[in-house]
């Protein structure tokens, strides 16, 4: 196992869509680890470092809010941007008023978790001597610490960003509402772990001055129980699902 830490997250909102409910928003009721593991790389993010999350101690009552949004349909198309940016011409723009839509949500509320995470070498895009364990967790470190990061963390969506995240040495598990330590073991069903791109990160041009990378992939699931509020990603790891 690589270089460990805990975190303590808060957001006033959070949104953990279900996949498969496609047209209106509907959240998990916990996060998945592939959502925090896109907060992490808000925060720091190297091809050389993947993160894992090992546990996921849930302490505000599980709280839905149903609300309605304005979404915009289309999205920028990458090569609209890429042409604009080597001045060609494009045209990188969405008019909201025309490519909006009004969809129903149910999200989380009032929402803290504890993060229990740590990161493992790739081996990708690196040198031995420049890019070991202890440079890239020395960096974590301080931008936790400082509350640094090249884009805003959110919980799920980017409307609903992270109020707080704070470096903890450990939990203080008498915190966790009493709702959810009365509730004992929760099977939280098949949920999705996180998506899983077939390049696994690596160009497939093998060209990382240039790269280009594949938009395959699988949304990976697994069978989660939530004990006490507590989820132990670790022990259904094993047991991933396509």
């Amino acid at each position: 196992m690589g270089y460990g830490f805990k975190i303590i997250v808060e957001g006033d909102y959070a949104c953990f869509t279900r996949p498969e409910l496609k047209v209106e928003r509907v959240s998990y009721d916990v996060p998945p680890p592939g959502a925090l593991e896109g907060m992490l790389k808000s925060i720091y993010w190297k091809p050389a470092i993947r993160y894992f999350i090992d546990r996921i101690i849930v302490f505000q009552p599980i709280d839905f809010l149903n609300i309605r949004r304005n979404e915009v349909k289309d999205k920028i198309l990458y090569s609209a941007v890429k042409s604009q940016m080597n001045k060609k011409g494009g045209n990188p723009s969405i008019y909201t008023s025309e490519n909006r839509s009004q969809r129903a949500s149910m999200i989380l509320k009032n929402v803290k978790y504890g993060i229990d995470f740590h990161f493992e070498l790739t081996g990708l895009k690196s040198k031995d001597e420049e890019e070991g364990e202890n440079k890239h967790f020395n960096i974590i470190k301080r931008r936790l610490e400082k509350g640094q990061y090249f884009r805003t963390p959110c919980l799920g969506c980017s409307e609903f960003p992270v109020k707080r995240i704070e470096l903890v040495n450990g939990f203080d598990e008498s915190m966790i509402s009493s709702l959810l330590l009365e509730s004992g073991d929760v099977d939280l069903g098949w949920m999705s772990y996180r998506v899983h791109f077939i390049d696994e990160g690596e160009p497939v041009n093998n060209n990382w001055d240039n790269p280009q990378f594949s938009d395959q992939a699988n949304t990976v699931y697994y069978h989660p129980h939530m004990i006490n509020g507590v989820i132990d990603v670790r022990k259904y790891r094993e047991e991933l699902r396509c």
